[in-house]
């Protein structure tokens, strides 16, 4: 049996969803079945493809909801979890009890531990550890900006991989390890490493980068890294940056699509009262409440531009 795993790509969340419930599916439905993976990213244009749901069974895990009939399984934890409302209705009407959806976790992989656990009697001890990182990391539970960025943390190390790594072969073997290994092994591995030293130096770079292209004015801060050659960065470096800031508000650009991303302080001295998918949606994106981010088509920057400014403009005043 082939069983097909679409999962949100260049996420730890993401990647940690795909190895859970692969070892929930392969214990009780499917012992020896063949899992194949693909990475999913949000970007401006159509999400899926018919070619995807290939597998003898389909499931899509930490990303958006597919009205696809091929589609067997499917957990979401974004208040975006529907690209239409058409989707959502569609969702509604089949009430079926192997998709499900809830914006109360904080990370997905919780959320299938938790369904799998109470609904299907699954339990993995082993994989407690991999469950507890990725709440932490998706839910920016560090104890500090610090923590957040000093990447000290196997589960911390592994995200820089993961979120910065070219191509998604690394991360599918990532997730094989992810399936049977403590974290602490699975960043030792040779290939991990060897990506691990020159990503933790371009890291370090990015650090000054983000700083010098930076300007706060009334709690947000803005920087625009277009023309930087800065594919994925740690979201939690202006916070490190800015302790005293309460929002961020960025554009960049990637190799698929431009982004404006839309964040949070997690240690604000004043918690955010604005909720950032809100926000988003109305410019075609979402997220969670903390955090969110749209996409555009590749060379769309003014557009994104256009965009931030409008999204700064307003959390400045609130």
């Amino acid at each position: 049996m082939r069983v097909r795993v679409l999962y949100h790509d260049h996420c730890f969340d993401g990647a940690a969803s795909a190895a859970f419930f692969s070892r929930f599916y392969e214990a009780k439905f499917a012992p020896g079945a063949q899992f194949e993976f693909t990475g999913m990213a949000h970007k401006a244009s159509h999400l899926f493809d018919d070619s995807m749901f290939d597998g003898d069974v389909n499931a899509i895990v930490d990303f958006k909801y597919s009205p696809d009939p091929r589609l067997d399984w499917w957990f979401d934890h974004h208040q975006s979890a529907f690209l239409t409302p058409e989707d959502a209705v569609n969702f509604e009407k089949q009430a079926s009890d192997h998709k499900f959806v809830d914006p109360s976790f904080s990370s997905c992989t919780l959320f299938i531990s938790h369904i799998t656990r109470h609904k299907f009697g699954f339990q993995a001890d082993d994989l407690n550890e991999l469950v507890e990182w990725a709440d932490i990391i998706d839910g920016a539970r560090y104890a500090s900006a610090q923590e957040a960025v000093e990447l000290k943390a196997p589960a911390m190390k592994l995200t820089l991989v993961i979120e910065s790594a070219t191509g998604s072969e690394i991360i599918h073997k990532i997730i094989g390890w992810m399936r049977h290994c403590k974290l602490a092994d699975i960043v030792q591995q040779p290939e991990v490493q060897a990506l691990f030293v020159p990503l933790f130096e371009r890291h370090i770079k990015s650090v000054d980068i983000i700083k010098s292209r930076s300007t706060t004015h009334n709690g947000v801060i803005y920087f625009d890294l277009i023309g930087e050659n800065l594919e994925g960065y740690n979201k939690f470096i202006p916070y490190y940056l800015f302790p005293d800031s309460t929002y961020t508000v960025s554009v960049s650009t990637s190799s698929f699509r431009t982004k404006v991303s839309v964040g949070s302080n997690p240690w604000a001295k004043h918690p955010p009262e604005r909720n950032l998918a809100t926000i988003c949606e109305r410019y075609g994106g979402g997220g969670h409440p903390r955090v969110g981010a749209i996409s555009f088509e590749i060379g769309a920057a003014e557009e994104a531009r256009k965009v931030a400014r409008e999204i700064r403009v307003e959390l400045e005043a609130s």
